[in-house]
């Protein structure tokens, strides 16, 4: 499935809470696991959970780069871009490091793309926007359309390839799976950008190949789950310390 991804640099981008951070750690560990050399750039600055610095333990036992700002400001909700990512970004051209951007949800969190853009070589760098048709504001076609072209607006980049992403978390079926693969090729069809992958949850995967063949094949990507919901992590305060530390 990794071959669909040939460029160095990839960027996710799409709706809040459609899956990006989830996609972005998956695909930092299949790239690890293939023997990548790999940098994990979190630039989410829209939610204060759901991150992909969450993560940060199991990246590093992985061997995983992970650019985040650091100490007080690791949980911070601010529009705080670490001054390495511009060079991160400026090297992944070079292609000795496989570097994957978690950006924020909608326009609001893909402009912090636009101060960067002029560091991204865009013949290396894939632009991707995740489909999530359960998500506000992502119903149709026509609205999904809307937010991709807001979200490029934002960015001044162009969107390069679509992810299949529907889904209900654990409440996930195959039907919701081949509904959301049938959304993406309605914006395929309605764009030109073509669709790159479906995002699966693993457990659902061989029952939906079903589906997916009934829509058109296309790759998919075992999604593990890596971070916990909201209910079951911290509390945290303004600046990320376990409230009562």
């Amino acid at each position: 499935m990794l071959e669909v991804l040939p460029r160095p640099l990839t960027v996710l981008v799409g709706h809040f809470g459609a899956g990006k951070t989830e996609i972005a750690l998956n695909l930092a560990v299949l790239f690890r696991n293939r023997g990548d050399q790999v940098t994990l750039v979190d630039l989410d600055i829209v939610k204060p959970y759901f991150r992909s610095r969450q993560a940060r333990e199991e990246l590093a036992a992985l061997g995983v780069e992970l650019v985040v700002p650091q100490g007080e400001q690791f949980y911070a909700d601010l529009p705080i871009v670490v001054p390495r990512v511009r060079g991160v970004m400026d090297n992944a051209a070079s292609g000795a490091r496989r570097v994957i951007v978690d950006v924020g949800g909608d326009d609001s969190g893909a402009r912090v793309l636009g101060s960067l853009s002029e560091a991204m070589d865009a013949a290396a760098t894939e632009l991707l926007f995740v489909v999530n048709g359960r998500r506000p504001f992502a119903e149709d076609c026509d609205a999904v359309v809307q937010m991709l072209r807001e979200v490029e607006t934002a960015a001044r980049l162009p969107v390069t390839g679509l992810i299949a992403n529907t889904h209900l978390m654990e409440e996930t079926t195959p039907a919701d799976v081949a509904a959301g693969v049938r959304l993406a090729r309605e914006v395929s069809g309605k764009t030109g950008i073509p669709i790159r992958f479906c995002a699966v949850l693993a457990r659902l995967l061989e029952s939906s190949i079903a589906g997916l063949a009934e829509n058109g094949t296309c790759p998919q990507l075992p999604i593990e789950r890596r971070i916990l919901p909201p209910e079951r992590s911290p509390v945290r305060g303004p600046i990320g310390r376990p409230v009562g530390a």
